[in-house]
Parts: structure tokens; sequence; C-alpha cells
């Protein structure tokens, strides 16, 4: 499902106004409470410490002293905890003197005014446990009046708030202690302030903070997309239908789009109406291209129907000889090749076979291909020898080569009265013979230069003799130099291997069967040169006229 350009901003702009809504109320949040809580740590500690240092070490003993609270010490001292307990707007005042387990209270302020409730009042000589005044959910507590306990041993007390949360309430306790002539602790004073006011304060402040900074960032957004979408996305939802309605019409002639937005978009509408400029030039000038293409296609094909027609094509060639049986097929690697076969009887008792490959590809290695062909088979007469034959051809050849062409070519004619074969080979490939009874191999042959290279060339003939049954198989490099997508050859020994597998066919049975192969080793890749075979078998001897 595709999704239009604006909601995706949206989308993205919301998640990052809930992101920044986050972030700047918690910072703010933070921010608050570290100083809140900063500010009253140090007020409680303050306090807690100036009222230990207004206590007279004389009536402080007077108090803790048995029957302390029936002195006017203690009385005075009762008055005095009370007015500071209202002045300073403290919830707990006490004068205590802590042990390992407990804490033993001989002052608790009270204040009726405050809301103080008289029955909740500590008494004289009370003894709290810790274990009934820390929170029993949290171990944590248990130990921070261990920590008072283990500070008054050494004659000290806090130098920050303990921060309590039990049921005495949230509270941040200060603890200061009041030392004798000697330095000892004789009892301290315990400095609480309740701080739920505070936390609550602060638990609205980051709510506040929440839905001021929503509202801020919404309406700023809100303005934000107003702007947006006129300025950008419309433009572009504005383009994207008009490029979708020439799509889906087909018609790109006097095609074009304004848009007067003076920034990166009237420039892509600018390159947009470019474009279709440029569209109608290339499908003009294409309709032309293919209209030429087309024409040129049809004379390659025709040169190719042509350049078929050159070569033997019927099969079987010559079905009135018994003597033997030929079979030649050409591939292509373009609409017309540069390779090309022959066949044809010299005389009544001589079968000339003829294998060529003319350097380059199309229709110039074509028409180089009819001249030598031509020539081959002119001058191919009986009882001359091919040594002869090709050197002629070469000259002839070398007065007609203004494009550097040149042709590697094999001719051999075959005496069918005595099995006598004479060849000629012009730097082209070895040929594979089959003796009957045996294995195609490839027969060594010093090769000559190719025609067309340097006039006066000398081309010497070869000979040898074939019994019936023997199988000759020739070929152009396209066989050998086949090439697979991984760049590896065909190569002689696969050649080789698959004429062997089925050397006891027939010729017009044989090449399918190497072409087979051929394209099984190359796959994919395309064919980059033509391929072009003739195998031709010696049956019987021709009985002398």
């Amino acid at each position: 499902m595709k999704i239009k350009l604006l909601p995706k901003f949206i989308l993205s702009l919301g998640v990052i106004g809930v992101i920044l809504t986050i972030a700047i109320s918690l910072f703010s949040y933070r921010s608050s409470r570290s100083y809140l809580e900063n500010l009253y740590a140090q007020r409680v500690m303050t306090n807690s410490n100036s009222i230990a240092d207004m206590m007279s070490v004389s009536d402080v003993k007077k108090i803790l002293a048995e029957g302390g609270d029936k002195t006017e010490e203690y009385s005075e001292m009762v008055t005095l905890f009370n007015k500071l307990k209202k002045d300073s707007d403290v919830t707990y005042l006490s004068l205590v003197v802590p042990d390992e387990d407990s804490v033993h209270f001989y002052i608790d302020a009270l204040v009726e005014e405050m809301g103080d409730d008289p029955a909740n009042q500590i008494a004289y000589g009370s003894d709290i446990l810790y274990t009934d005044a820390a929170n029993p959910d949290d171990p944590a507590d248990m130990e921070k009046y261990i920590t008072i306990w283990n500070q008054y041993q050494q004659n000290k007390g806090v130098d920050h708030p303990l921060v309590t949360d039990n049921s005495y309430g949230y509270n941040y306790t200060g603890v200061s202690v009041i030392l004798d002539e000697n330095g000892k602790a004789l009892a301290e004073i315990q400095y609480i302030l309740d701080m739920k006011e505070v936390r609550n304060y602060l638990n609205s402040f980051l709510i506040n903070m929440l839905l001021i900074s929503f509202c801020i960032i919404a309406v700023t957004m809100a303005a934000y997309i107003v702007f947006v979408r006129k300025t950008i996305t419309r433009p572009i939802s504005r383009l994207a239908d008009f490029t979708q309605e020439i799509t889906e019409s087909g018609k790109f002639e006097n095609q074009r789009i304004t848009m007067k937005t003076g920034d990166e978009i009237e420039a892509l509408s600018d390159s947009f109406n470019f474009m279709m400029e440029e569209l109608e030039n290339y499908i003009a000038n294409l309709s032309k291209v293919t209209a030429e293409k087309e024409r040129i296609g049809t004379e390659l094909d025709i040169a190719r129907n042509i350049q078929a027609s050159m070569l033997p094509c019927i099969f079987p060639a010559f079905p009135d000889r018994k003597e033997f049986d030929i079979y030649a097929t050409m591939t292509p690697a373009k609409e017309v090749g540069g390779d090309f076969y022959d066949f044809f009887m010299v005389d009544e008792t001589h079968l000339a076979i003829v294998m060529a490959d003319v350097s380059g590809k199309g229709v110039p290695a074509a028409l180089f291909m009819v001249i030598g062909k031509t020539l081959i088979k002119d001058h191919t007469t009986p009882g001359r020898d091919l040594g002869e034959v090709f050197s002629t051809v070469n000259n002839l050849l070398c007065e007609a080569n203004s494009e550097g062409l040149f042709i590697t070519a094999f001719e051999g004619v075959l005496d069918l009265v005595t099995g006598e074969f004479c060849f000629v080979n012009a730097g082209h490939e070895m040929p594979f013979i089959c003796k009957a009874g045996g294995s195609f191999a490839a027969y060594k042959i010093r090769p000559g230069f190719v025609l067309a290279g340097f006039e006066d060339m000398n081309y010497k003939a070869g000979s040898m003799t074939l019994d019936v049954g023997d199988l000759i198989f020739q070929y152009t490099d396209g066989v050998t130099e086949a090439t697979n997508v991984e760049n590896q050859l065909y190569g002689m020994e696969r050649l080789e291997q698959v004429l062997n597998r089925v050397k006891d066919r027939t010729p017009s049975e044989i090449l399918p069967e190497v072409k087979k192969d051929i394209d099984a080793f190359v796959g994919e890749a395309p064919q980059f040169d033509d391929i072009t075979m003739l195998c031709v078998e010696y049956k019987a001897k021709m009985e002398k006229a």
C-alpha cells in the first residue's frame, strides 16, 4: 500500500513532537527537582545545626537526667522547640538520644495550630525501636537508622539529610549532635521536614510541562504542516498527478507543467519540462532508427538467405553416389557469418571439400567469403595441384583486399577410386580422422600461411590414403573456442571425446551430436564466433570406368 508524502510527513513530525515534548518536560522536571531538593536539604541541615548550636549543655543534661521532665529547663526547652517548629514550619522537631537498636525521645515538639494531634505526641522517655520506625519493605530505610547510630558513636551528625519514606511519611531528616564539654555526643536534634508537598508539586509540574509543551509543539506543528503542504507537498502532488496522467495516456507531445515556487520544486518542474522535450525528440529519432533497423534487418535476412543458398544445404547432397556420405552445417554468430564450407565433384572420380574462416564477422566477412569460395571452386580443376590452387587464389584475394581481411582455409580432394586424399592447409584447424574400426584423432598437418595475407606465398599440398569406412571431420575455430560463462574454452580434448562417442554413426548424425555437446558446455553464454562443421565418410571404392 502506497502512503502519500503528507501523511508520512505528519507522522514523522508527530513522532518528533512527542519526543521533544517528553525530552523538554523531563529536562525541566529534573532541573526543578534537583534545585528544590538541594534547597530543602540545605534548609534542613542549616536549621538542624543552628538549633543544636543553640542548646545549653547544662540544660540538656538536666533534661536527660531522671525526672528531667519536671524541671524548669524542660518546660522552657519545650516552649522553645514548639516556637521553632512553628516558625520554621518543620514537621517534626525532637531532642533524642539514639542507641544501637532504638531511639529515646526526651522532647517532641507539638503545635496544635499546625494540625498536630496531641494523641500522636511521643512522650518523654519513650523508646522507639528502629524496626518499628523503618519501612519493613525497604531494607535501605533501616540502614539509615543504623547510619545515624554509627555517626552518633563517632560524635557526629549527618552531612546531608537522610531521605526516608516510611510510616512517618516522605521526609528529609537532619541530624545534628549536641556535644558536652569533652566533645562527646550528649544528645542530638532530629529536624524532620515532610517533602510530600514538594513531591506533589514536582509531579504536578511534570504533568503541566507535558501539557504545555505538547500544546506549544502541536500548534507549531500544525502551522508548519500548513506551510509544508502549501509550499512542498501540494506542488509535488501536482507534479506527480501530471506525470501519472502522462503515463496513463501515453501522450508525450506538447506536455508541459508550470510552477512558480521560486525554489527547488520550480527547478524540478523546469527539469521535467526539459526532459519531456528531450523525450519527444528521442521518440521521434527512435521511430526513425527503428524503421532503419527494420529495413537493415530485412536486408540482413535476405543476405543470410542468400549466403545460406550459396552453401550446399540440401542433404543427401549426392543421393546417387554410394562411395561416400557427406554432411555439413554452419551456425553464424551474427545475421551473416564469415565461415564457409563447400563440397563439389571436381570430376566423376574426385570429391573436393573446403572449410574456411574469414577474419571478422558480419557483412564484410560474408562478402569476402563469397569471393574466396568462388575463387577456390573455380581454380580447383582435375589434376591441378592443390598447393598451386591456393597460391593462385591467395594472389587474387590480395588484389581485392582493401579491408585487410584474411582467410584460413582447408581444401581436400578425395580420389574415389584409389582412396588417395590430397589436401592443402592455409592456417586452418587440423582435421580429425577416424580410421575404420578405430577412433577419431587429430591429424597433424603443418599449416601454411593464411590466404590474402601476403602476395606470392607458396603453398604445399599433402596426401594420405583413406580406406573404406574412414571418416574425416573438419571444422572452424568457432567449435574449439566456444566459451562458457566461466570463460573456459570447449577445446580439442572435448571435441575428440564427443566425436569418439558417436564415431559409429553417420555424418548427418555426428554433427548434431557435436553441436548439442557444444551448446550444453556453453550454457547461457553468448555465441561469439561462427560454428561450422563438415564430415565425410568414405563408404566404398569406385570402380574404374
